[in-house]
């Protein structure tokens, strides 16, 4: 997706906003929108938004910030635009910042969530982590455990990983790792709360194939098995974080990068220990 970061305001107030889940892509509780243009669907999403405030949460620049990380790490993944756009919600009109993507399906392919299609598929006593190592998935289920420790994740439900099936060419795969907005410091609204996270801190999360904890998950890579990443260097901060300023607070920008690289030289560690 080309132009990652647009600034210039856009007029997005034609948007119909609903909690409704359009697409997988867009799976969760906060609000989405859908547009169609030459049959090509883009999905947009905000930001934690309150009826009273509008828009108080910054889940999407997350969005941005992890999608150039995996990109740095070279795993694949969706992309998403953030956008600086005007809105219309609840017959009020607001200026903010919203991301986009475009839809990861390929032509043929129809996409039901992991979950449901564990509960039809499944033997007997199969857990999760097991039903997907027989699906022949287990180096994404790797990366995924590294992602979701590196920028603690706390959404990888059971509808936030898509299983993609061409019924007529018998494929079937999963989409590219997507929504990471409930990651990195989502909980931090003021400058003193962005002071006082511990970025180390090994909070709950949850996981639909791992445990509660994103460090414990890390621990079931088998010996053998970590995955293959591009090393992060100091010097990919102004990459990850540019043109954010102003978007944020500087508190902020800062704490994300402190996080992002405190977890990456602990998995480095956990690395050389395996």
């Amino acid at each position: 997706m080309q132009n990652q970061l647009i600034a210039e305001k856009q007029d997005f107030t034609h948007l119909q906003w609903s909690r409704i889940r359009h697409s997988s892509g867009t799976a969760g509780s906060f609000l989405k929108a859908y547009s169609e243009l030459g049959g090509r669907k883009t999905y947009y999403k905000l930001s934690n938004y309150d009826n009273v405030r509008g828009v108080i949460g910054h889940e999407c620049v997350n969005e941005l910030i992890v999608d150039r990380l995996l990109s740095l790490l070279g795993i694949e993944h969706l992309q998403y635009q953030l956008i600086h756009a005007e809105i219309r919600v609840n017959e009020k009109t607001e200026e903010t910042w919203l991301c986009a993507s475009e839809d990861f399906k390929q032509k043929g392919e129809d996409k039901i969530a992991l979950d449901t299609f564990y509960e039809t598929e499944h033997t007997d006593g199969e857990t999760p982590l097991d039903f997907c190592i027989r699906m022949g998935w287990a180096d994404y289920l790797w990366q995924m455990f590294v992602v979701d420790y590196l920028i603690l994740n706390r959404d990888r439900h059971g509808a936030n990983i898509e299983v993609l099936r061409n019924k007529k060419q018998r494929t079937i795969r999963l989409a590219p790792l997507f929504d990471h907005g409930l990651s990195l410091l989502c909980s931090c609204q003021t400058d003193d709360a962005v002071r006082k996270f511990d970025v180390m801190e090994d909070r709950p999360i949850q996981s639909y194939i791992g445990s509660r904890s994103a460090a414990d998950n890390l621990k079931m890579i088998p010996a053998g098995h970590l995955p293959v990443l591009n090393s992060l260097r100091e010097q990919d901060r102004a990459e990850l974080l540019l043109g954010l300023d102003g978007i944020i607070s500087q508190s902020l920008l800062d704490k994300i990068w402190d996080m992002i690289w405190k977890r990456w030289c602990h998995y480095e560690d956990f690395c050389h220990t395996r």
